[in-house]
């Protein structure tokens, strides 16, 4: 797995190799020659401009500037923009911390009016290596090197954007244990359940979904959503003189009436449910919520079940439980009083809430109480359509059903999500989701067997 490291726990496995007895001059060489390394694979020789900084970045920059002339290249470390040249961004990298101004500033900017070729050293300049702000301003680069673990700015928006194709290179440091990772299969490829040759429906777990009046196509995604992430029965709780609209889609989700709720939780095969999607916001929302955390059911909250708490979050709270949290930023703020960036606020709502927490968006960041953070960067644009968190809601939900970590589960759902619309491409509507998750499965087996 890939582990997230702050520019603070990087510094740390930085000199964790030095005192085990790697030279830091080593390291730095080491660096340099991994940008001139890849800067030498992706382009022809061209003018280059190599921008040094003060510390450390700009001392990497000046050691790959070494190995590109050496290697014949036309090399220059004066801040010379004409003739439309290569630029190799060494300024600051990870270790900025305030805004960029003055004549810094100007030379980005100017970089970018011009549309110049940038490849950054560990950081564009300018994006914060915690959280992905820019300070003041960044150059928009075609690649990235960055040494022995990705930083949070590398995957939180808006500085992933300024990133372009990001290199993770190894220099000798062994990065220190971190809590925060990159979302990808190896993070949670292992947990993610498989049917078994002596397994059979009721094996595969039961999941319910909570059905809603009025938008009830929120509730048939979901719940379609679980049965192809392979939840071995899914039933949906349909409200009173809707239970036809609930089976017109697929037969093979079963439909119960809203009103036999405690009884369908009274059910020890019945082990995950979905409350929130088209539901409606009130005290139904909140009931249905308690009612299935109390019964041992491990839940999934989206939507409206989550504003439905907005009023006194800490009776949620309270209440405890398998629970996960999915909301967007707006969902987020209604519960939720941390500030600050993505993973930072998720980080403190899953502590403050004890549920896991999916702060949904196109980086994604999925949250434990325990401190485990993971940052997706494979969502595209095409998933900003109505719909499409109902389906995450449900692949969570059909993956807790089969016994899956909320943790795990949260994460491969968003993954998966991500694939499948990639899979897809332009066009993209919420149910076209659930038809891609079998190839999604299925090349993952494929490349992992």
């Amino acid at each position: 797995m890939i582990h997230v490291l702050t520019a603070k726990e990087m510094a740390a496995s930085d000199q964790a190799a030095i005192e085990a007895g790697t030279a830091f001059e080593t390291l730095m060489d080491n660096a340099g020659w991994q940008v001139a390394r890849l800067v030498r694979q992706h382009f022809a020789p061209r003018k280059t401009v190599v921008l040094c900084g003060p510390g450390n970045n700009g001392g990497d920059g000046k050691v790959a500037a070494r190995y590109l002339a050496r290697w014949g290249w036309p090399v220059s470390l004066e801040p010379d923009l004409d003739g439309d040249p290569l630029v190799i961004d060494a300024l600051f990298g990870a270790g900025l911390a305030r805004p960029l101004e003055g004549k810094t500033r100007q030379l980005i900017e100017a970089i970018n009016q011009r549309g110049l070729d940038v490849v950054a050293v560990d950081l564009p300049s300018g994006v914060h290596s915690d959280s992905g702000e820019i300070l003041g301003a960044a150059p928009q680069s075609l690649m990235t090197v960055t040494f022995a673990a990705l930083k949070p700015g590398h995957l939180l928006l808006p500085g992933r954007e300024l990133c372009g194709h990001v290199v993770l290179t190894d220099i000798g440091v062994t990065p220190l244990a971190s809590n925060c990772f990159h979302n990808g299969p190896e993070l949670w490829l292992d947990e993610l359940p498989e049917p078994q040759a002596e397994g059979h429906k009721y094996s595969r777990g039961h999941l319910l979904v909570a059905g809603g009046a009025e938008l009830t196509g929120a509730a048939r995604l979901a719940v379609w959503a679980g049965r192809r992430i392979g939840a071995g029965l899914a039933t949906v709780a349909a409200p009173p003189g809707l239970e036809e609209v609930y089976r017109i889609d697929h037969p093979g989700t079963m439909v119960r009436p809203l009103t036999a709720w405690p009884d369908l939780l009274a059910d020890a095969r019945i082990n995950a449910a979905v409350i929130g999607p088209g539901l409606g916001v009130g005290e139904q929302a909140r009931r249905l919520a308690l009612q299935a955390l109390s019964a041992g059911k491990a839940c999934v909250l989206d939507a409206d079940a989550i504003t439905s708490f907005a009023d006194d979050p800490g009776l949620l709270w309270s209440a405890r439980g398998d629970l996960v949290l999915t909301p967007h930023d707006g969902e987020f703020a209604r519960l939720f009083s941390a500030r600050g960036d993505r993973l930072s606020r998720a980080r403190a709502a899953a502590k403050e809430s004890g549920a896991v927490v999916v702060l949904k968006g196109s980086d994604s960041v999925v949250a434990a109480p325990d401190g485990r953070a993971a940052i997706a960067s494979n969502a595209p644009p095409d998933l900003a359509t109505g719909g499409t968190g109902d389906v995450l809601a449900g692949v969570i939900g059909g993956l807790l059903a089969q016994g899956m970590e909320s943790f795990e589960a949260a994460c491969a759902a968003v993954w998966l999500q991500g694939d499948a619309a990639k899979r897809f491409g332009r066009g993209l509507v919420a149910e076209d989701l659930i038809e891609c998750l079998p190839g999604t499965l299925s090349e993952l087996q494929r490349r992992h067997g």
